[in-house]
């Protein structure tokens, strides 16, 4: 029998800290400001190129201060294999100037603050406080987390701020950074978006495969989560026979 989502998500992370016992970052960096630009560069872009990147950046513009005057025109030159580097670019320059002019060059420490830096969402501000700081505010979801949430069962959503909201109560806060980074290594090197290598898989027992292989997976993942929303469908009680 499929064990509940609850006792499935501790599992999950059980064998996750086995196959991963010191998770991190695959982004190079030194500082929170510069996992903040590597953290940007990245989107839509694999981390091997990041890293290919950033020692020019960071040796031409070293921190918030020094981007912040940056030429536009030449940012886009250093970060053009990243992709969308007009856009990166114009928003690095803007976050830089705005750490600079409202947090005194400092990168901020919290939710609230980070994302209102040009350039930054919610899931590169929980990689940037949990990276740079140790600091759970929620848990990063990129591509990777959001195809293995679902292919556990974890989450019927593929909109990463619900995925976000289904997966923070199961599992322990002191957790949420260190989740992120094992999902992300994990979809790497086991649950590809392809071609998932379930037969070597030590979820195997507990997945139910939800979107992956023929029809009756999608119906053990179907019958899974109906099960559960049924066990927390409120119970509607029996009216007395007034015969």
């Amino acid at each position: 029998m499929m064990p509940k989502k609850e006792q499935r998500a501790l599992l999950i992370l059980e064998r996750l800290k086995a196959r991963y016992p010191e998770p991190e970052t695959h982004l190079d960096h030194q500082t929170p400001w510069e996992l903040l630009v590597a953290t940007v560069l990245a989107a839509q872009c694999t981390d091997e190129r990041v890293n290919k990147v950033t020692p020019e950046l960071f040796r031409r513009w070293p921190g918030p201060a020094e981007l912040a005057t940056a030429p536009q025109e030449e940012l886009e030159e250093v970060v053009h294999s990243t992709g969308f580097f007009r856009n990166k670019a114009k928003n690095l320059i803007a976050a830089a100037g705005r750490v600079m002019s409202a947090y005194g060059g400092e990168v901020p420490r919290t939710m609230a603050e980070l994302v209102t830096l040009p350039g930054l969402a919610r899931k590169t501000a929980n990689v940037v406080l949990w990276g740079g700081f140790g600091i759970n505010e929620g848990m990063a979801v990129d591509t990777h987390v959001k195809r293995i949430a679902f292919r556990l069962g974890l989450t019927g959503s593929g909109d990463p701020v619900q995925v976000e909201k289904d997966l923070l109560p199961l599992f322990p806060e002191a957790e949420w950074g260190n989740v992120n980074h094992r999902m992300v290594w994990f979809g790497r090197h086991v649950c590809d978006a392809r071609k998932p290598d379930c037969d070597h898989c030590e979820m195997l027992d507990i997945c139910p495969r939800c979107g992956v292989g023929p029809a009756a997976c999608h119906a053990a993942c179907d019958v899974a989560c109906a099960s559960e929303a049924k066990a927390k469908r409120p119970r509607t009680p029996r009216k007395k026979s007034t015969k």
